[in-house]
């Protein structure tokens, strides 16, 4: 039952239970006070997750940025709400702080949510104080680092603070593919507080202290009658690992800011920017002859993808996003020459690497923000096909499919694919191919490139013979000779060269050279309507 925005409001003082009352404001504190928290509360690597969950948020925006560069805006606002006694408890920021700084040296915009004021409660003047700086990173073309720690919408302001929500959402829309939006989850958030990040552009949570759910437990117990804990409704692992909601999740507050910064130096500061290069002493002709042996003999044989990509980018260094939900395709950041690249890769491993809805629509995602933000995709394709069955049929694996379809045909940046060993039918000219303008296409030497594999497509062709194992093993013999190997679509141009595997880094880097002042725009249109 989708309550949004209004179930929110019913429910900030759950949350807070779910919380703990550690964040209750005395009721003698100054405004300054409960804006900075209770003294002595900060955070350390040390402490355990609910510590840490339990830390004051209004310093997290230092702890983000580069020392001495945060610069807070509007720290003297108040709500103008004089009902329920409202105009007697007025806190200075209304919990929220807002601005900017650096990161590495780069600029961006930060709001961090304060649960020790309202719980976090979202009052129009603390939504106008979010729309603010969202607007500016639009203006001057700078990210948005969203920290947040909310119960919903603040119930003493009705429905103001429902509109404030909703102007908050206009600018996340507007936002959306011109300034890259990242969410940080470091408490429980309910309703209207949980539909901005999703919004985002990728959303990190902290486990054991941070929730996320649009009806939290007691009122899923009343309206459903099911028994929930918070974490197994809406609990950093539930999110990570089932819906999907999440990107990463992480022990404890500081350790999900230090790898929110280093998510932050693979992308450009706006879509009109190239992201950013570093200097790599990784030689770009390196050769890795550990590939070589990579693929196993027995083709039925899974081996992990993830090998081939650490071996192939810079320094071994992956950045990688979901790696606990739909773990049958694989997707991150890594650099190929100090340039950022986005890498989308089938994962044998799981499910042979089959495509399925979970896979298809993590996959479809990332591909567009790389699109979005001009960062070149590198596909690593072992892709047997769609995965078969009533569960995926009925779930809509065609329309979700399809999703991934539509990502790569509408991809504009450059796209460098290389299959490895299978790809058969379908899921052949979906992962990137030389049809949806694929720019570079390598296969390795052993790679199958057909409609499906030999012992399938023998037992349909000659269907006849299906009594005679002898007169079908030699027929699956002369199709594997003929099909299954990558020089059929070479010789029609599907792919552009058949390369050994441990030059794969270096064809790579080649390529990425020649693409990186690639053109090419679609026709001009509002916009497409992908199958959603």
């Amino acid at each position: 039952m989708d309550r949004g925005a209004p179930a929110a409001a019913g429910h900030a003082a759950e949350v807070t239970r779910t919380r703990g009352n550690n964040h209750a404001r005395h009721p003698g504190t100054t405004g300054e006070e409960a804006r900075r928290g209770p003294p002595g509360r900060r955070r350390t690597p040390h402490r355990g997750a609910a510590q840490e969950g339990q830390a004051h948020r209004a310093r997290a925006p230092e702890l983000l940025l580069d020392e001495g560069t945060f610069e807070e805006w509007d720290m003297f606002v108040e709500h103008r709400c004089t009902d329920f006694g409202m105009e007697n408890s007025k806190v200075p920021g209304d919990g929220v702080v807002t601005g900017y700084g650096m990161i590495n040296g780069r600029l961006v915009f930060v709001f961090s949510q304060d649960f020790t004021v309202f719980g976090g409660a979202l009052s129009e003047a603390h939504a106008e104080k979010i729309c603010k700086v969202m607007d500016q990173a639009m203006k001057v073309g700078a990210p948005v680092i969203g920290l947040n720690d909310s119960g919903g919408a603040r119930i003493q302001e009705g429905v103001a603070s429902l509109g404030g929500y909703a102007d908050v959402f206009q600018r996340n829309v507007m936002a959306s593919g011109v300034v890259p939006q990242i969410s940080m989850i470091m408490g429980p958030c309910a309703g209207g507080a949980v539909y901005s990040p999703a919004m985002t552009d990728f959303i990190f949570m902290v486990k054991d202290s941070s929730y996320m759910f649009v009806t939290g437990p007691e009122v899923v117990k009343t309206v459903t009658h099911e028994e929930v804990t918070a974490e197994e409704l809406g609990g950093a692992g539930t999110h990570t690992s089932k819906s999907g909601v999440a990107d990463l999740a992480f022990d404890n507050d500081v350790e999900a800011l230090i790898m929110l910064r280093r998510l932050y130096n693979y992308l450009p500061l706006n879509n009109r920017e190239k992201p950013p290069v570093r200097p790599s002493n990784d030689p770009a002709d390196r050769m890795d002859f550990s590939l070589d042996t990579l693929i196993p003999d027995n083709a039925n044989k899974p081996y992990d993808m993830k090998e081939l990509i650490t071996k192939t980018v810079d320094d071994g260094d992956f950045f990688e996003l979901q790696p606990d939900y739909a773990k049958n395709i694989v997707i991150g950041f890594a650099r190929m020459e100090g340039q950022s690249v986005g890498i989308v890769a089938n994962n044998p491993l799981v499910l042979a690497g089959c495509l399925d809805i979970k896979s298809s629509i993590k996959a479809a995602r990332f591909v567009r923000f790389c699109d979005a933000f001009n960062i070149p995709v590198i596909t690593f394709v072992d892709v047997p096909g769609f995965m078969p069955g009533t569960s995926q049929e009925y779930g809509g694996i065609i329309k979700h499919g399809a999703k991934l379809l539509y990502a790569y045909a509408e991809c504009t940046v450059p796209k460098v694919t290389v299959i490895t060993r299978k790809a058969y039918g379908g899921a052949y000219d979906v992962m990137s191919s030389k049809h949806l303008r694929g720019d570079v296409n390598f296969a390795w030497p052993n790679a199958e490139i057909a409609v499906m594999g030999a012992k399938g497509a023998v037992e349909i062709i000659f269907r006849e013979d299906k009594g005679d194992p002898a007169k079908l093993a030699a027929r699956e013999a002369e199709y594997k000779a003929r099909f299954a190997n990558p020089f059929v679509a070479g010789a029609r141009g599907f792919i552009d060269d058949v390369i050994l595997p441990h030059e794969t880094r270096k064809r790579i880097c080649r390529s990425l050279v020649m693409l990186r002042d690639k053109k090419l725009e679609n026709p001009w249109r509002k916009h497409g309507n992908i199958p959603l």
